[in-house]
């Protein structure tokens, strides 16, 4: 196999990464957030003390539209920059007692969605009809 021909399997592989990464997050974390938002806004942690109403509005934004624009593949690696900060912020933050083994879900999303940074949104997304910086975004 030379290298044109993996070019199509590397590209599925990001969309299969961006499509998996982001319904996760929207399924596990965003929905419940969005469709519950009165009961989260009572247990929501705050820790730059925002107040829990825009602390809860940053999260929706990063676990609900963020994802839909992975997906879709639109300015994914902008998209991915609020996932990534609100997971480290999670994970160091809010929950640092927490082992490796009760943060793994946040780690193994840590992971995903910087693999996504690192290796773009692939051709299969609608950034590749951009022109430009968007393109790349």
């Amino acid at each position: 196999m030379n290298m044109t021909d993996e070019r199509p399997l590397q590209d599925l592989g990001l969309l299969f990464l961006r499509l998996s990464g982001g319904l996760f997050l929207l399924w596990v974390h965003g929905l419940p957030k969005l469709l519950h938002y009165s009961v989260e806004l009572t247990r929501i942690e705050d820790p730059f003390h925002l107040g829990a109403a825009p602390t809860l509005i940053l999260a929706i934004f990063a676990e609900v539209l963020c994802p839909l624009l992975i997906m879709a593949g639109v300015l994914v690696r902008l998209a991915c920059l609020p996932i990534l900060f609100l997971l480290a912020v999670a994970l160091l933050v809010v929950h640092p007692q927490w082992s490796l083994e009760e943060g793994q879900f946040g780690w193994l999303l840590l992971i995903v969605f910087t693999s996504v940074f690192i290796a773009g949104p692939g051709r299969l997304a609608l950034n590749a009809r951009f022109d430009g910086v968007l393109r790349h975004a």
